[in-house]
């Protein structure tokens, strides 16, 4: 019966440790935020930290495969909510249009992750990067289902991601939100959601 609760809370503090470095390796970057850093934040003592994480790598690692849970779960959320792939596409991009405000302020979490792991951690570098996989794929898949040819439902869903990315950045370096908030009716466009 004590294992129950000590498991549970056990799991709850990898969670936070877990959100905080995500937060952190976001904000402040890889390599500036330390393990005190990030323990502090998550109100785990730092000695604690070890015991689930041997290294600050594998909190790397645990990162990566947060921002592709949460894709997936994205995802999942959008095509529950409708059977209709144009339907589901302007949900995922309303999503997506939801974060614009902390991209703005601090890039996309997970091309920071991809950048900042990519020279010593390379596995956990392709890891964060499988999201946009993901998010290509499904875009494409629903082109697909719209009756879109393959490569070009492909071509789009490239476009699509690299445009939202591309926004991001340049948003994020100029410090100006519009660049980001017109990306979106471009998206709806190349997605042909746009009404005419």
């Amino acid at each position: 019966m004590t294992d129950k609760p000590r498991r549970k809370r056990g799991e709850a503090k990898r969670e936070a440790l877990v959100q905080a470095a995500a937060e952190l390796f976001w904000t402040r970057g890889y390599e500036a935020a330390s393990l005190a850093d990030i323990a502090a934040a998550s109100g785990v003592p730092l000695g604690n930290v070890y015991y689930y994480f041997k290294t600050k790598a594998d909190l790397a690692q645990a990162v990566a495969d947060l921002f592709v849970h949460q894709t997936e779960t994205l995802i999942e959320e959008v095509s529950a909510e409708s059977p209709e792939p144009r339907q589901r596409l302007k949900l995922l991009v309303a999503r997506l249009q939801s974060s614009q405000q902390s991209r703005v302020r601090h890039g996309c979490p997970i091309f920071s992750a991809t950048r900042d792991f990519r020279p010593t951690m390379a596995e956990q570098s392709a890891r964060a990067a499988e999201s946009f996989s993901l998010l290509t794929g499904f875009v494409a898949t629903e082109l697909g289902r719209a009756g879109l040819r393959p490569a070009i439902a492909l071509s789009r869903a490239r476009a699509v991601i690299a445009d939202w990315q591309g926004s991001i950045a340049l948003a994020h370096a100029l410090g100006e939100p519009p660049v980001l908030a017109e990306c979106f009716p471009r998206i709806e466009r190349t997605l042909g959601l746009a009404s005419a």
